[in-house]
């Protein structure tokens, strides 16, 4: 109803500004050959007023005062051109605009290398209130790849960021799991996931797991900034990963967009979406459907997403926003199975009564104000009402679902936040140089209820008994943070980073750990507060226009967990001294584009991961043994990410009535180790000492490649691609053969095909169609030690889909 509400209330406030109009200037935007430019940007120099051209070349800028302008009008390939103009009330004037083609420079062939070559990009050196120069990152274009969308299928969005490791066993696309350079892809929770800019995790600082991601049909984009991103955003080590929904448009007043998917195994998605921009205000709103059967039994999944957008400009120099964005989800869980029943029909489930159900409302304001020529304002002002919940038989996979009471799990989280930061350009050296800074201000708080003794039945129903939860814990996290980073430009080739950022955290927890015939086990309260600096230093050096080294060195850190604070048993102790885990990251590599047909991102990356969490067994005076949890060591990541990407045809015959063919590899060699980290085991009441040092870490393939090919023709494109992934460890201790519940063993190396094809018929309609994996392959990227397991998670094997997009 909040998101009905919001929606009808903004409605009204866009009606009535339709009458306020004040004065207008249009025209039309086309090339030397008087060809229409579409997508062309048109703004006025100096405030927060643009639109973009549409399909034909023609625009319109409304209701903005009488005064003085620049109108300035860019794109891509093309020189900017710009003229000063005067204008009075209600006064129209009309602009036709011709472009002049220009060369291009490094950050613009990133978007326009090739006729083929599309889809993956970099960020430029400062965008939307943050400095991405000298830093390691990627641009993943969704509308520009061929894959299954209505799915959010993850292997091939990534297929061209190296080193991405994923976790393959949400078949349902509802949740995302993915990490690079060796660490886990647990939900995502090693990267600092984000939505337009701000939080969507229940919790970065206390629990980060990712169980909200947005329809990959309304994302525009996805950033991604490894490691080096944690001065302007904070933890973890992993880096930024931003996902940016599709804009308002601003070339129209009203454009509306149906995407139908059918597949596999009762897959149904319908995506429909309407945006448009009038005068000062632009708005965007989108509703998915998203349901199906699951390639394994017992693997329903329903969900419902919602989003709306509005925007407005209350002056020249300020703009308004408002977000909203609802997930409901209704999920069965197959669990986990044996080894032996993994090679018998890893389709196969042995959990029938096991449900997942996450309800997400995302609400967000923000504010850009220019207060100068030089300098401008963001604020964000974010917060999340949301839920997990989960019921079901959690006992090991090899025991069989006595089809008695089960066990009930809930959280709910409460959390809101705000942003401030500040870009200011100044002249330093003849150059202009970029100061970046910020604020942060963040309140989270998780209501946990767990070990609920729920129904015996097999639908999805959280209800138990009153006051049945035998683990009740409160947990408040409260952070504030504070960020400086400059761009020092020496000349045009060469340039400096340098920032630090402040963080303060105080966490807390407290409540009922568990109840004991009757007797409940109070946890101590445990309140940490801690502050500390991180600092980092990059650079870039252009080689050419279109090519550049760059290299970058930035502390990191994991703060402790609302999981490091929860000790499994009362006898069990968390250290007082208990530190969060602190490190850096270091990339060095060569980045850009070889002619127009060539392009290519190769790099060198150190993640240095110290103050590890981890538990050991310790002795009291008395003899008795009990579980200690501390910092135990560190791990050492390193190795080589390169991406390449190549158009032969255009090389060859520069261009081809016959369609373009380009081939891409991402590869990634990993050494993921741990160094001097001691742990223990009690046997026969002994405790037993050990070091891992030298072994490899769990979840880590030691490579991760994926190779492909797309044909371009007209309006036709397909795109075949390999992912070609090496074996890994389920456990610290790399344990080979698995255990009885499959909970650890090897994780095998394996292989698998995706092809997908994509048809722009009549206007701007599409046909979409594909098979994920291709030859059928049975594997598995993750052993689970708990939900939604425990066991073997298989991945999806064959499956078809079949799309249809209407835009109006």
């Amino acid at each position: 109803m909040r998101f009905v509400y919001s929606l009808l209330i903004c409605s009204l406030l866009f009606s009535t500004e339709l009458f306020a109009q004040k004065n207008l200037i249009k025209g039309r935007i086309s090339d030397e050959n008087g060809n229409p430019v579409r997508g062309a940007s048109i703004v006025l120099e100096g405030t927060v007023r643009g639109v973009q051209s549409d399909l034909n070349g023609r625009y319109e800028l409304k209701d903005f005062p009488k005064g003085n302008y620049t109108l300035m009008v860019s794109l891509v390939g093309f020189q900017t051109w710009s003229e000063e103009f005067s204008i009075g009330e209600q006064e129209t004037k009309e602009f036709d605009i011709t472009l002049q083609e220009g060369d291009l420079l490094l950050s613009e062939v990133n978007v326009s290398a090739s006729r083929g070559i599309l889809g993956q990009e970099n960020l430029p050196e400062v965008s939307d209130f943050r400095i991405n120069a000298g830093k390691k990152n990627e641009v993943i274009k969704i509308g520009e790849i061929n894959a299954n969308l209505a799915m959010n299928n993850s292997r091939q969005i990534f297929g061209k960021t190296p080193g991405m490791s994923i976790w393959e066993n949400d078949g349902s696309g509802i949740q995302l799991g993915v990490a690079s350079r060796g660490l886990s892809p647990n939900r995502s929770w090693e990267f600092n996931v984000r939505m337009n800019g701000y939080d969507i995790t229940p919790d970065p600082m206390g629990y980060p797991e990712a169980y909200f991601t947005p329809p990959m049909e309304v994302v525009e984009q996805i950033e991604i900034i490894r490691g080096a991103s944690s001065l302007q955003y904070g933890p973890q080590f992993g880096g930024l990963m931003n996902f940016v929904l599709r804009k308002p448009d601003k070339s129209t007043r009203f454009t509306a967009e149906s995407i139908n998917t059918v597949g596999s195994y009762g897959l149904f998605s319908s995506f429909n979406y309407i945006g448009g921009t009038e005068g000062k205000w632009n708005y965007t709103a989108y509703y998915q459907k998203r349901r199906g059967d699951g390639w394994r039994e017992n693997g329903f999944f329903n969900t419902d997403h919602a989003h709306l957008e509005v925007n407005y400009a209350a002056s020249n120099r300020l703009k308004l926003g408002y977000e909203m964005t609802y997930m409901t989800t209704e999920t069965q869980q197959p669990g986990g199975v044996t080894d032996a029943q993994f090679e018998e029909d890893s389709r196969q489930s042995t959990r029938s009564r096991n449900w997942f159900n996450t309800p997400w409302f995302i609400p967000s304001l923000s504010a850009e104000y220019i207060v100068s020529p030089s300098t401008k304002l963001n604020w964000k002002a974010f917060g999340t009402f949301a839920e997990r919940n989960s019921v079901g038989f959690m006992r090991p996979i090899n025991q069989e679902d006595d089809l008695g009471n089960r066990q009930v799990d809930r959280d709910f989280y409460t959390t809101y936040g705000t942003e401030l930061r500040m870009s200011t350009n100044y002249e330093l050296f003849g150059q202009e140089q970029t100061l970046i800074t910020g604020f942060r201000y963040f309140n989270g708080a998780i209501d946990r209820r767990q070990l609920g003794t729920g129904t015996a039945g097999f639908e999805m129903d959280f209800s138990v008994r009153e006051g049945d939860f035998r683990r009740q814990l409160d947990f408040n996290n409260i952070n504030t943070a504070a960020f400086a980073e400059n761009v020092f430009r020496f000349n045009d080739k060469f340039l400096l980073t340098a920032g630090l950022r402040y963080e303060n955290i105080r966490s807390n927890m407290e409540g009922q750990l568990n109840l004991t015939n009757g007797v409940p086990q109070t946890l101590e309260p445990i309140t940490r507060t801690r502050n500390f600096v991180l600092l980092g230093l990059g650079a870039e050096y252009h080689v050419t226009k279109t090519t550049e080294f760059y290299t970058n060195f930035s502390q990191a850190y994991r703060p402790v967990l609302i999981s490091d604070l929860t000790p499994p048993a009362t006898t069990d102790v968390i250290d007082p001294n208990l530190q969060d885990s602190r490190g850096y990251n270091f990339d060095f590599g060569y980045r850009g584009s070889i002619f127009p047909y060539v392009k290519f991102d190769l790099g060198y990356f150190q993640l240095n991961y110290q103050d590890r969490i981890g538990t050991i067994a310790q002795s009291r005076q008395d003899g008795s043994i009990y579980q200690f949890r501390t910092n135990l060591g560190n791990s050492i990541s390193r190795g080589f990410e390169g991406y390449v990407e190549f158009d032969p045809v255009t090389a060859i015959f520069e261009s081809s009535r016959f369609g373009y063919l380009h081939l891409f590899a991402s590869l990634a060699f990993i050494d993921a180790t741990y160094g001097d980290f001691e742990v223990t085991s009690v046997s026969n009441g002994e405790i037993v000492t050990r070091n891992l040092e030298g072994n490899q870490v769990e979840n880590a393939p030691r490579k991760i490649n994926r190779f492909g090919a797309t044909y371009n023709l007209g309006k036709f494109s397909m795109t075949w691609q390999l992912s070609d992934v090496g074996e890994a460890f389920s456990d610290a201790s790399n344990t080979v053969e698995p255990n009885a519940t499959a909970t650890v063993g090897l994780i095998p190396a394996y292989q698998v095909q995706d092809l997908s094809a994509s048809w722009n018929v009549w206007k701007q309609h599409s046909i979409k169609a594909g098979v994920n994996n291709l030859t059928d392959e049975r594997y598995f990227t993750r052993r689970a030690g708990g939900y939604p397991g425990p066991g073997i998670m298989p991945a999806d094997g064959r499956t078809f889909y079949l799309t249809l997009g209407l835009k109006f």
